[in-house]
């Protein structure tokens, strides 16, 4: 399909290129200070801007042309990049013009993303969402994959190259965004943006109880159990193996992921979703605990590519059934709901797993987490009956979710 093509590359150009910027504001916000706390100031800097403007972007994703919104967002992402290439020419030797850059990245992120995630089942027939789906996250994965590598060598050479490639690379993604022709989608949300109509995509995730415990349950397991925060500790203390080692455990998941990513879009999953559902977390657990108490950096690295090859799974069963049963005017208010969840695990859990590994250690914190996840996952039938009834995904249809 030309316009799925186009929408996959857009992703993955943007990809590529979010993640070499993101190698060299990293390199170069440490340099200022030597200060890990500066990085951690980048990111609350990013993610502020979320749940503020979450309701109102996803109402600008229903209400507007969902082409146009991504496409000034991805103008808004172009900007930054040449901001951070004057930064870098002016010699970066201050932190706010950075922290001020991470504001904006974070305002760029809660605009595009409830309409970007919701031009997938815009213009993809619903037999083939899983698999388009799943296609888009290949796309993110090798982002992950080659963004900071790729990233590092090109800094490494010369730091305004990094940015200006990733001008390029935007470019690519703005021209492929522009180039697309999704169907129209309903408007019901003509109104003015009241509360009523801001708050249309939370009403629907808490009315249906099998999609909020797929996003409640996500939520847990990457902010109890999710270990890679701590891959520097354990790279540096625990494995001894150093800056390379340390790639390497960052890199595994994505490894894992990628290759999951593939599968199901080569083969839809054809299990009861909700059960799988369920038993992948139990797997996310045990893999933590392993990582937890492994030794032997194979070993480790083993466990990582397990936890990543499962969590693609979670996100497909989570995404396609988000996609699914939402009806189509109202996947940007309910993306823009579900967007906030995934950030505040990610940005949380990180938080968490370094708080509780400065209070019991390191090895105790990773094997609690992952043992917590193990029992979230044995509760959760108790919790949200529903989502242990759910059936295969291609059963889904709008609508149709308790």
């Amino acid at each position: 399909m030309r316009d799925f093509a186009l929408l996959w590359t857009s992703s993955l150009t943007n990809g590529i290129a979010g993640q070499m910027v993101a190698v060299a504001i990293g390199w170069q916000v440490y340099a200022i200070h030597h200060s890990p706390l500066d990085l951690g100031l980048v990111g609350l800097m990013e993610f502020l801007p979320l749940p503020l403007l979450a309701l109102p972007a996803g109402h600008l994703a229903d209400r507007s042309s969902r082409r146009l919104v991504v496409a000034a967002g991805t103008c808004m992402h172009m900007a930054i990049a040449a901001a951070l290439l004057a930064i870098t020419l002016a010699g970066a030797r201050a932190l706010w013009p950075f922290l001020a850059i991470g504001a904006a990245a974070g305002v760029m992120s809660a605009v595009t993303n409830p309409a970007g995630r919701a031009l997938t089942p815009q213009i993809v027939p619903e037999d083939l969402l899983q698999g388009a789906l799943a296609l888009r996250s290949v796309a993110s994965q090798i982002g992950i994959v080659t963004g900071p590598a790729l990233g590092g060598v090109i800094f490494a050479i010369e730091p305004v190259a990094v940015y200006a490639s990733a001008v390029g690379l935007i470019g690519v993604a703005l021209a492929a965004v522009l180039a697309l022709t999704p169907r129209p989608a309903p408007s019901t949300a003509a109104a003015a943006p009241t509360w009523d109509n801001l708050a249309a995509g939370a009403r629907f995730i808490l009315s249906t109880r099998m999609l909020l415990g797929l996003i409640l349950l996500d939520l847990f397991a990457v902010l109890l159990g999710d270990p890679i925060a701590l891959a520097p500790v354990f790279a540096s203390s625990i494995l001894h193996a150093g800056p390379i080692g340390l790639g390497a455990l960052r890199t595994a998941p994505s490894v894992g992921a990628l290759l999951a990513g593939l599968l199901i879009a080569r083969r839809p999953l054809r299990l009861r979703a909700g059960p799988a559902m369920l038993g992948i977390i139990a797997v996310f657990g045990a893999g933590t605990i392993v990582f937890g108490v492994s030794k032997w950096l194979p070993l480790s690295l083993g466990a990582l590519f397990v936890t990543g090859f499962v969590d693609m799974i979670s996100v497909n069963i989570r995404q396609t059934a988000a996609a699914v049963i939402t009806p189509l005017h109202l996947q940007g208010r309910v993306n823009a709901v579900e967007w906030v969840f995934i950030s505040a695990s990610n940005e949380l859990g990180a938080f968490e797993a370094g708080a509780v590994a400065s209070l019991i250690g390191t090895v105790r914190a990773v094997v609690l987490g992952g043992s917590l996840m193990i029992a979230v996952a044995a509760s959760w039938t108790r919790l949200f009956p529903e989502l242990s009834r759910m059936g295969p995904l291609a059963d889904l249809r709008v609508g149709s979710a308790p």
